[in-house]
This record gives structure tokens, sequence and C-alpha cells, in this order.
């Protein structure tokens, strides 16, 4: 789908990724409305960007139902239509391991990645099926298709996305609504922050020592974007997520045990 003209809504748009969508759908002339569950940090996305006309912010919370199903008639009532969808908000869990993660910290990590791209992609569809051409973006991780020490949980409700969006882009293939999976691997992004999580001060140096560098968040909404407007089935953003679902295909088992190995320090 091409971007220019277009009404897309961005989840996650208060800071990341999400808010590097933002910025970069105006750029290419669209229409945004940008959801986020912070005020402040929505705010400051808009005092960001400089297309604010073209630009709505909506505070809320995907997790809530009402919430959720009252977004569609917000944004018909600024911009009259919707034509997309990129579910980008996200959480990470706690870096612990699973018996020691508590119940709380796995329903919100599910809440917020699964329930509320599913509950947000369900809530839309039936505007997008009725437009010309439309377009639903899920952004999942490379962490759903390579367990990473520590985010179990995470990981698990990242392949609940993946699965999710696979199945609807075969269930929507003969519609005017095309359907892209986004894969990013690291991004230089404060989700930490966001979820709450410390990264163990041990990692930080392993993972500097062996030189692993995330991309900009601009850079990975570029490439997602760049998907979207090529009607492409899934995108791998940034070189590690390329490299890794090349030696997830070779050998499942053997890439698992290589991304343990360089990340055996999220873990105590």
């Amino acid at each position: 789908m091409k971007i220019t003209g277009k009404v897309v809504v961005v989840t996650g748009a208060g800071s990341g990724i999400g808010r590097a969508l933002a910025q970069e759908l105006l750029r290419r002339g669209a229409r945004v409305a940008a959801v986020d569950v912070n005020a402040d940090t929505l705010a400051e996305t808009a005092t960001q960007v400089q297309d604010a006309v073209h630009l709505t912010t909506l505070v809320a919370d995907v997790t809530d139902h009402a919430a959720v199903d009252a977004l569609p008639a917000r944004v018909i009532d600024r911009f009259g239509v919707v034509d997309g969808l990129i579910n980008c908000a996200g959480i990470i869990q706690p870096f612990e391991r699973l018996q020691d993660l508590s119940w709380a910290a796995i329903d919100r990590v599910f809440a917020v990645n699964w329930s509320g791209t599913l509950w947000l992609t369900k809530a839309l569809l039936p505007h997008l099926l009725q437009r010309p051409v439309a377009h639903v973006v899920n952004v999942a991780s490379m962490g759903g298709f390579l367990p990473v020490p520590g985010q179990t949980i995470y990981g698990a409700s990242k392949a609940a996305v993946m699965l999710l969006t696979e199945g609807l882009h075969a269930e929507l293939k003969d519609t005017r609504v095309r359907v892209t999976l986004a894969l990013p691997g690291a991004v230089a992004t404060n989700i930490t922050t966001n979820s709450g999580v410390s990264v163990p001060a041990a990692s930080t140096a392993q993972l500097t020592k062996r030189r692993v560098r995330p991309i900009a968040a601009a850079e990975a909404a570029r490439q997602i974007l760049d998907a979207m407007e090529r009607d492409a089935w899934r995108v791998l953003v940034g070189p590690d997520a390329r490299l890794m679902d090349a030696l997830v295909r070779l050998d499942p088992r053997r890439a698992a045990a290589f991304i343990g190995r360089q990340m055996k320090a999220l873990l105590p």
C-alpha cells in the first residue's frame, strides 16, 4: 500500500520504533493517528514532528477492551476513514527464568504484546475491509523465532503475534487488505524503561564486547514502511534478524545454542 494520503493508526507511538514510524509516515505524506498509553511521551512525539496538521494523538491503553473498541470511532471522527494499522506497542519481561516470574509479569506481557495486537486488529478490520486498499503491519520480534535467555514469555508472546499475522495474511489474501509481519532484531529504544525492566550490568558489558550494535529506531521504521509500501509478506529488520533467521532455518537447535551463549549474561 502506498502511504501518501493514507490514514494510518500506529500504537506505541510515544517512543521508540512507534514514534519513529509516526514521524516517517508523516514524512511520506500519511495522516497519522498516534496511539500510546503514556500521555507525556505521546505529547513529546507531537512536538517532534514537522507536520502536526496531519497528526492526531490518542491516549489509550491497548490492554483495555473498552478503550480499544472506542478507537476506530475516534480515528474516523478525526480523519473520516482509516486505511492502515501498525501494531507496534510492546514490552519485554523482567530478565528472569520462567520459574521466577510472577503471574502479574506474565499476564502483563501477554496483555500488551498479544491481546493489544489482537484486539485492535479485530476492532479495525471491518473498517479496513471497506477501503479500496488497506494494510495491517504487526511488529513481532526476532525473539519470536529465536529463544533469548530471560525472555521466554516475551518470545512466546511475539511468536503468537507471528502466527496471528501469518494466519491473517492467509485469510485476507483474496481481499484488498494486505498484511506484513515485521521482525526486528536489536533496535536502540527505551523499551526496558517503558517495560519497567532493568538490564543486568554484566550483560551490557558482554554485549559491548561482542559488538552487538542495535540499529536506530528511525532505520527500523524506514525498513518496516518500505516493506509496507511493497506489500511484503514479512520483513527482517536489522542485520542480526536476517542472520539469525538464516541460522534458524539451517539448524534451529544450534541457532538457539548460539544465541544462548552470546546472551547468557542476561540471566544471573
